[in-house]
């Protein structure tokens, strides 16, 4: 079975793959990581967290090759839903959880994290939002995509701010869905390991600041209007104030 960890970007995605990954890992399943090289898919699974990239039927086909064999293993992704996610997960082969954000937060975070990686001179997938216009148009197809996953009946929802404010209920709610036992030790190791602030050196967390809400200091109101405009009606329905 393949658990695919997808998120809108900047939407603690990183953290969410990373809490699964390892939940999953205690019971015995492959490392993604391992899987990759086994099975040379490193065109289709790329970076650290081995994100597939778009959910076409040509990708999902050949990481279903070790799912076929036995394999168990998590992978990321930020893209919407196809016709062969829903099939693999009618048929029982894929397992879906979908994080997302406050969009403003969101924006706001991918701008500042590019922007950062320009001035130590390793410029990254968000280095080219350059300009609010752009940030806010790039985080518009996210909203996009985060409209299409709301439409879907069997991926698990969480929210940013919810697992950072709730996190017990949150982790609950993740561990049932994956069905592991939330009693076991080595289950409730990884929970403590990745809980916020249990630990200012976790690795794999993948925020910076994290703050909710940071958009209304950062930006004026001319452009948080905008951000209404444009984001209102998906605000609304995501339960954030406009």
């Amino acid at each position: 079975m393949i658990v695919l960890s997808v998120g809108m970007p900047r939407a603690g995605s990183g953290w969410h793959y990373n809490v699964i990954h390892d939940l999953m890992a205690t019971t015995g399943c492959a490392d993604a990581r391992d899987i990759r090289e086994k099975y040379r898919l490193q065109k289709i699974l790329t970076e650290v967290n081995c994100n597939i990239g778009v959910l076409s039927a040509r990708r999902l086909a050949m990481v279903t090759v070790p799912a076929l064999t036995g394999n168990t293993f998590v992978i990321k992704a930020h893209a919407g839903p196809s016709a062969a996610s829903r099939f693999l997960g009618a048929i029982g082969l894929l397992k879906v959880t979908y994080i997302y954000r406050d969009p403003r937060d969101a924006m706001l975070s991918a701008f500042d994290f590019g922007q950062r990686a320009i001035s130590k001179g390793r410029p990254n997938a968000f280095s080219h939002l350059t300009d609010f216009q752009k940030t806010l148009d790039f985080m518009t197809e996210y909203v996009r995509i985060w409209e299409k996953w709301m439409q879907e009946k069997t991926p698990l929802i969480a929210r940013y701010e919810d697992l950072l404010t709730n996190y017990d209920e949150e982790i609950t709610r993740l561990v049932g869905f994956l069905k592991l036992d939330g009693g076991q030790p080595e289950v409730q190791r990884v929970i403590e390991q990745y809980r916020p602030g249990a630990n200012d050196s976790q690795q794999g967390l993948h925020f910076y600041k994290g703050k909710i809400g940071r958009f209304r200091q950062s930006y004026d109101a001319e452009q948080q209007k905008v951000m209404a405009e444009r984001f209102g009606p998906a605000l609304k329905k995501m339960g954030y104030e406009i």
